[in-house]
C-alpha cells in the first residue's frame, strides 16, 4: 500500500465514526397509525410538507420510524411499545386509538395527534387552548359534522325514510360521539336510523348486505381511520349495491363515491407536520394549543349520481367546493 492510499484509508476510517455519531444524533419521529401505508401517500406528503416548513427533511436531519396497525386497533399498544424502545423524540399518532395508546404508554415523550372529534371528550387534553402534559395536535371535528352529512344525504334522497350509519366499535369514543349526533339529526328529520358496525375490512361486505334487508335508502360513513383508509373498497361496495352513500373526505368521491362532507385531511396532516417540527426545535406540547382544522369541503360526483339515477339539487351544486363530472 503506498502512502497516498494509506492516508485516504485513514481519513475514511476517521470520518466513519463522525458520520455514525451524526446519524445517531439525528432526532427520530415515531409515526403510529392504525391504517395501512398503501392508502396514505397524500397524507404523508402533506405531513412531510409541514415538517419541511419547520426545516426538517426525512433522511437529512430527521429519521422516522413507521408503525402501521393495518386496520387493527388492538395492535396499537404493542406497536407504540416497540416505538418506545427506539429512543424516539416525538410520537405522531393519527386517530383516537393510536393517540390513546401513545398517551397510555408515556407521560414524557411529546405526542402530536390528529383526530376527527373533540380531544377533550376523548380524554387526550385538558382543554384546546391549554392542552397540558405531553400531548397536542389537530382536530378535524368530523364527528360533529355527522348531522350535516345526514341532512345532505336526505336532500339527495328525500324519499328515503330509512338511513344507516356505519361506525367502528373498536373506536368507542368516536363511534359514540358520531352516533349520538346523527341519531339526534335523524329524529329531527323524521328518519329511521340503523347503526351498523365494522371493526375490520372483512366486515364491510356483510354491512352492505344488511342494508338491503333493512331497506335502507342511504348510508352515512362515520368518522374513523379504518373507513378513511379504505375508500376504494367502500366505494365499490356502495356502487355494487346501488346505495347512495356520503363519506368523510374528498378522496372517496375522487375514487367514485357519491358525495363527501368533512374536513380537509391534507390540511390537518400538514399542521401535524408543522407541530412535530416545532416540538423537535424545543417547543413544549403543553404550550401549543390544539389547532382546529376549520376548512370543511363538500364534494359531489355527478357521474356517480347519474349511475344511481339521482338528480342533484341546484342548491347543493351551488354549495359544493368541487363537482366531479
Amino acid at each position: 500500500m503506498n502512502r497516498r492510499e494509506f492516508i485516504s484509508l485513514l481519513g475514511a476510517a476517521a470520518a466513519w465514526p463522525l458520520a455514525a455519531r451524526a446519524q445517531s444524533a439525528m432526532p427520530v419521529i415515531g409515526f403510529l397509525s392504525v391504517a395501512s401505508p398503501d392508502r396514505w401517500a397524500g397524507r404523508m406528503r402533506a405531513f412531510h410538507r409541514g415538517l419541511s416548513e419547520t426545516g426538517f427533511v426525512e433522511g437529512r436531519n430527521v429519521a422516522i420510524e413507521y408503525r402501521w396497525a393495518e386496520g387493527q386497533n388492538d395492535r396499537s399498544p404493542a406497536l407504540v411499545a416497540d416505538l418506545m424502545r427506539r429512543q424516539i423524540a416525538v410520537i405522531v399518532a393519527p386517530g383516537p386509538s393510536a393517540a390513546l395508546a401513545a398517551k397510555a404508554a408515556t407521560a414524557t415523550i411529546p405526542i402530536v395527534f390528529t383526530i376527527a372529534g373533540d380531544p377533550v371528550q376523548f380524554g387526550l387534553v385538558a382543554s384546546l387552548n391549554r392542552p397540558g402534559r405531553n400531548l397536542t395536535g389537530v382536530t378535524l371535528l368530523n364527528a360533529e359534522v355527522g348531522p350535516k352529512q345526514l341532512e345532505l344525504l336526505h336532500e339527495l334522497v328525500p324519499t328515503a325514510t330509512i338511513i344507516a350509519l356505519l361506525v367502528n366499535p373498536t373506536s368507542p369514543n368516536l363511534a359514540e360521539a358520531t352516533t349520538k349526533g346523527v341519531q339526534a339529526a335523524a329524529r329531527t328529520l323524521g328518519l329511521q336510523l340503523h347503526v351498523l358496525h365494522a371493526s375490520t375490512e372483512r366486515d364491510f361486505a356483510p354491512v352492505f348486505a344488511a342494508l338491503a334487508q333493512l331497506r335502507a335508502g342511504g348510508l352515512v360513513i362515520g368518522a374513523d381511520p379504518l373507513f378513511n383508509s379504505r375508500p376504494d373498497e367502500l366505494v365499490a361496495l356502495a356502487a355494487r349495491h346501488a346505495v347512495p352513500t356520503i363519506y368523510q373526505f374528498r378522496e372517496s368521491v375522487e375514487a367514485g363515491g357519491l358525495i363527501s362532507y368533512g374536513g380537509s385531511l391534507m390540511d390537518s396532516y400538514r399542521l401535524v407536520g408543522v407541530y412535530t417540527g416545532r416540538i423537535l426545535k424545543g417547543d413544549k406540547p403543553a404550550d401549543l394549543p390544539v389547532q382546529q382544522a376549520t376548512k370543511v369541503e363538500l364534494v359531489i360526483n355527478l357521474k356517480t349520481a347519474k349511475a344511481l339515477g339521482l338528480q342533484i339539487p341546484d342548491k347543493l351544486l351551488a354549495l359544493a367546493d368541487e363537482v366531479i363530472e
